[in-house]
């Protein structure tokens, strides 16, 4: 079921007003709705998978428990493996045992050795990294004595399978979403008109931009030996923006269809595009994953605290492992070392954290030497996002040395004026909004009510101008 599908607006008006008006007396009827609804959300992809998040579900809950009952360390040590060992074995199993065995021989190939390795025909199941994650973060937090385990099953249950970020995010902290669930909630009235804003503007940057944005970025990619550098640029910044608003339009629906349940989850996106460097880029982007990788990789490996060598090191681990989460492909692998490159020569000049505050703040226009540090740390951005989207890392090169060859200056043959101009309206709008938590989050006293419906009523109808066939969304294969 997708967020920008018919069924998914049918689906969600019944489980709100059931949540509100049904079962709005006692807070264990409100959980076992949202159990329900989150299985049956999950299932309408594939009921077959059910099993396997039901299944992990059980092994945390139940392991989490042994652990804190543990009286001993090796007892406590032996039910944690089990939980992480279990769970990324499911992982490794349906998203890289295809990938190791197919590197493996052609490795051995490589030496002169014939083999015919075995690989599997699986489908790869929705959200199986993020709610993974999800049960990990638990599991590791009560190990390490930060939380104590639930002992409520359903509670822990909706922790894990919370449908609105199940499929794709964000990936949440149970020290941040489990106290929610546990505790009980009141209609807001203004979070939820504010939560409603919120999946406007996720549906627009999905339907709108990222879906039409697909369209060119496919064709240029797929056919990319027969396009000059010119449009070889325009595509790689077309899926740029892509996968920036199918990805973040994502979490700004999830967010949105959270708070109007009275639950609030972590933020995902900041802007990320209007970053001055790539730390910056990083403290923006995809950020429950990033924040996930720094709390449970990079500090328990040391962090920043040791020599060059061991900040080096941590540094090209969390970025590789990074781009190793998004896919069994050597592209992803590259990707996450190109951005550990990238992050590098900031971190070694203890620079990484010069830029915290909100670009231009306070100001309307950035400085010059603002729009250089964003410009570049765009294209820096592009020319990583050429290896995640090319079919191998052979596409990729030759993508780039179509754009970086004399032909960046011939007139593009793809030149979508319609999508770039809606474009330019995504970011204007966000960089006045740069500030707030989305980009429809205005302050009613300082904006004109004619204005500021008008602004609704023009989104919603460019979606409703531009919806068509439902697409993915492109974290659904991760």
């Amino acid at each position: 079921m997708l967020f920008n599908s018919i069924g998914f607006a049918i689906f969600f008006p019944i489980v709100f007003l059931l949540y509100w008006f049904a079962f709005n007396k006692k807070l264990q009827s409100q959980n076992i709705l949202l159990l329900v609804a989150s299985y049956f959300f999950y299932g309408s992809w594939d009921y077959r998978f059910l099993f396997l998040l039901v299944f992990s579900t059980l092994l945390d809950y139940f392991t989490g428990l042994k652990m804190y009952e543990s009286e001993n360390r090796r007892k406590k040590l032996f039910w944690f493996w089990l939980s992480v060992s279990v769970n990324l074995g499911f992982l490794g199993v349906f998203k890289y045992y295809n990938f190791f065995i197919s590197s493996f021989s052609d490795a051995l190939t490589g030496f002169g050795f014939q083999v015919n390795p075995w690989t599997i025909k699986v489908i790869l199941p929705v959200g199986i990294s993020f709610y993974t994650f999800h049960g990990l973060s638990y599991v590791i937090d009560i190990y390490y004595g930060k939380i104590k385990p639930v002992k409520n099953f359903v509670e822990y249950s909706v922790f894990v399978s919370f449908f609105p970020l199940l499929v794709a995010g964000p990936i949440e902290r149970a020290t941040h979403l489990l106290p929610q669930i546990q505790r009980e909630r009141q209609f807001d009235y203004q979070k939820a008109t504010d939560g409603l804003k919120q999946i406007l503007w996720g549906l627009f940057k999905k339907i709108v931009i990222a879906d039409n944005c697909a369209q060119y970025a496919n064709q240029i990619f797929n056919n990319s030996a027969s396009f000059g550098g010119s449009t070889l640029a325009i595509g790689a910044v077309l899926f740029a923006v892509q996968i920036y608003a199918d990805f973040s339009g994502y979490s700004d629906i999830a967010l949105g269809a959270s708070r109007l349940l009275g639950i609030e989850l972590l933020r995902n996106f900041a802007f990320p595009y209007f970053s001055r460097d790539i730390a910056e880029f990083w403290r923006r982007w995809h950020i429950s994953l990033s924040s996930w990788f720094r709390d449970y990789l990079y500090i328990p490996l040391g962090g920043s605290k040791g020599g060059n060598w061991m900040k080096i090191r941590n540094t090209f681990i969390i970025f590789i492992v990074s781009g190793f989460w998004h896919g069994a492909n050597w592209t992803f692998i590259v990707w996450g070392a190109l951005n550990a490159l990238y992050f590098l020569p900031v971190l070694l000049l203890n620079k990484n954290r010069i830029n915290l505050e909100i670009v231009a703040i306070g100001k309307f226009f950035p400085s010059f030497r603002d729009i250089i540090n964003i410009g570049l740390t765009f294209i820096l951005t592009c020319i990583a996002w050429v290896f995640f989207r090319s079919i191998d890392i052979h596409h990729a090169i030759n993508y780039l040395k179509g754009v970086f060859s004399k032909s960046i200056f011939s007139k593009p043959e793809i030149f979508p004026k319609q999508i770039l101009f809606l474009v330019l309206i995504l970011f204007s709008v966000e960089w006045i909004q740069r500030s707030k938590q989305h980009a429809l989050q205005f302050d009613s006293k300082n904006l004109n009510p004619v204005l500021r419906w008008g602004i609704y009523y023009t989104i919603f109808f460019l979606i409703f101008w531009y919806f068509g066939t439902q697409q993915e969304f492109i974290y659904f294969q991760f």
